[in-house]
C-alpha cells in the first residue's frame, strides 16, 4: 500500500498523470476496515460494506477529534515508528497520529512543499525555522515537516543558525545574522513559521525590520493567536511584508493537520492569478465540503465542513473529517479556507465518533 501511494508522488514530480485514486482510496478504507476494528464499526454503522466500495465518495470518514479518544492505526503498537501529536492548545487531551513509516509522508509533504515553496530554487538556500527544533518536540508533525524542508532546500547550517524558537523565546540575534549572511551573499532566503512565532516576532521587533534579500519567501502555518494578542491574517501578512520588505504574495499560508499525512498550499508566490485564502490539493487528497449534519457532500460553490481523503494515510485512516469551513472552487481551482466552524462539534462528528467507538 505505501509503494501504490508514493506511486502518486513519483508520477507527480515527473509530470506524468497520477494513477487511479478511487482505486487506491477504497483498497486502503478495505484494508483498514480489515485492520482496524473502530473503521469497521464506522462502516457497519453506515450500512456500508468496505469490499463494495468503488468511489471515494463513498468512504466514510474518520473525525480528527477520534484520535483524542481511541488509537487510529491498523497496526500493533509495537511496530511504531513515531507518534505524531496535536499542539495541546485547545481544550481536553491531545489527538495522537501513530505512523509505522515515515517514508510516505516525508516524500509527500517534500514534493508538495517544493511545488508551492521552491520550485523556481536551483541551488540550496538558506533556511530558517520559527519554531523549536525537533529534538525538543519530537512528537511534532509540523518539525518532522519542516526538518525536511531544511534538508531538501536548505544549505548546510549548524542547528543553532536554523531552529530559532526555544521555550516560546525566538533568538532574533541568530535571525539577523542568517539574514545579513544571506543579503551579502545575494541568496533569497525560505522562513519556515508558525503564525504565533510570527506575532511573537512582530511584537518583538516594533517598528525595526529584517530586510530579506529579494527572492525570500515565508510559510506560515497554524492559527493566528499569539500569546500577547490575535492578529487576523490579513493584518499578519502586512505586517510580515513590512518588517521582511517582502510582497506580501510571498508569503504562502500552508494548511495541515496532525491528523492527516498531506498538506496544502496557497498559490500566490507562483500563480499570479491566484489569491490568499485559496488552497492548492496534491493529486493524492481530496478536500470535500459535507453538510455538518448530514455528512453529505454540498452543492457546488457552498460551504461546508472539509472531509479530506488523504491517500498518504495509509495506516490510519484515509478519509477524514474536520471542523474546518471550506468551500470548492470552480473548475478544479481548490479550496477556500474560512477557519474552525464555531462552538460544539458539528453533529455529524459527534455521530461518527459514537459510531466508530461503538456507542451508538
Amino acid at each position: 500500500m505505501h509503494a501504490r501511494a508514493r506511486a502518486f508522488v513519483d508520477a507527480f514530480e515527473r509530470g506524468d498523470a497520477a494513477p487511479d485514486f478511487d482505486a487506491l482510496a477504497c483498497d486502503l478504507a478495505r484494508y483498514q476496515a480489515e485492520h482496524a476494528p473502530g473503521f469497521a464499526r464506522l462502516c457497519s454503522a453506515r450500512g456500508i460494506d468496505p469490499s463494495a466500495l468503488a468511489r471515494a465518495d463513498h468512504i466514510p470518514a474518520v473525525p480528527t477529534d477520534a484520535f483524542k479518544l481511541t488509537r487510529v492505526a491498523t497496526f500493533d503498537e509495537s511496530e511504531t515508528a513515531v507518534t505524531f501529536r496535536t499542539s495541546g492548545t485547545t481544550v481536553g487531551a491531545r489527538g495522537s497520529h501513530a505512523m509505522r513509516d515515515t517514508s510516505t509522508y516525508a516524500a509527500a509533504a517534500t514534493a508538495f512543499g517544493r511545488r508551492w515553496l521552491a520550485r523556481d530554487l536551483t541551488r540550496p538556500i538558506p533556511v530558517v525555522v520559527l519554531g523549536p527544533s525537533p529534538e525538543a518536540v519530537g512528537d511534532s508533525s509540523l518539525g518532522h515537516m519542516c526538518a525536511g524542508f531544511v534538508r531538501a532546500f536548505g544549505e548546510s547550517a549548524r542547528p543553532e543558525e536554523t531552529w530559532l524558537l526555544a521555550d516560546d523565546i525566538l533568538d532574533l540575534s541568530a535571525f539577523d545574522a542568517r539574514v545579513a549572511t544571506a543579503l551579502a551573499k545575494a541568496q533569497p532566503m525560505l522562513v519556515l513559521a508558525t503564525s504565533f512565532a510570527l506575532v511573537h516576532l512582530i511584537d518583538a521587533v516594533g517598528d525595526a525590520t529584517f530586510v530579506l534579500p529579494p527572492g525570500s519567501r515565508v510559510m506560515q502555518t497554524g492559527g493566528f493567536k499569539g500569546k500577547s494578542r490575535e492578529v487576523p491574517a490579513e493584518r499578519l501578512r502586512a505586517e510580515l511584508a513590512r518588517v521582511f520588505a517582502i510582497d506580501e504574495r510571498a508569503i504562502v499560508a500552508e494548511y495541515g493537520m496532525t491528523e492527516l499525512s498531506s498538506q496544502f498550499y496557497e498559490r500566490t508566490l507562483f500563480d499570479p492569478a491566484s489569491t490568499h485564502g485559496v488552497y492548492a490539493e496534491p493529486p493524492w487528497a481530496r478536500v470535500v465540503p459535507v453538510d455538518p449534519d448530514s455528512l453529505a457532500p454540498v452543492p457546488e460553490g457552498e460551504e461546508g465542513i472539509a472531509k479530506i481523503v488523504d491517500l498518504m494515510n495509509v495506516d490510519s485512516a484515509v478519509a477524514i473529517l474536520t471542523q474546518d469551513r471550506v468551500r470548492r472552487l470552480p473548475g478544479g481551482e481548490g479550496f477556500e479556507l474560512f477557519g474552525r466552524a464555531p462552538g460544539a462539534p458539528p453533529r455529524g462528528c459527534s455521530i461518527a465518533i459514537d459510531e466508530l467507538l461503538g456507542r451508538g
